[in-house]
């Protein structure tokens, strides 16, 4: 076994949040903060939206577009 690291490798699997974000964005249309909040809030709340996508941002997993539009990186 290996020691604990800060930085999780890439097969650190998704908390249930990031999953459904990452199972609403395209790789090939943004979209756009406000529609994201919209489509999930009855599962999460803003926050941890927000956290979520700040976590996936850090994980290259997502990209930041202007005007607050989120992309799939892959």
């Amino acid at each position: 076994g290996g020691t604990a690291s800060l930085f999780p490798s890439d097969d650190n699997p998704l908390s249930p949040h990031e999953r459904k974000i990452l199972a609403l964005l395209k790789a090939d249309e943004a979209t756009q903060i406000d529609e994201i909040v919209e489509r999930l809030e009855a599962d999460m709340s803003s926050s941890e939206i927000f956290a979520a996508l700040f976590e996936l941002e850090l994980a290259a997993k997502i990209r930041q577009l202007p005007g607050k539009n989120f992309v799939k990186s892959f």
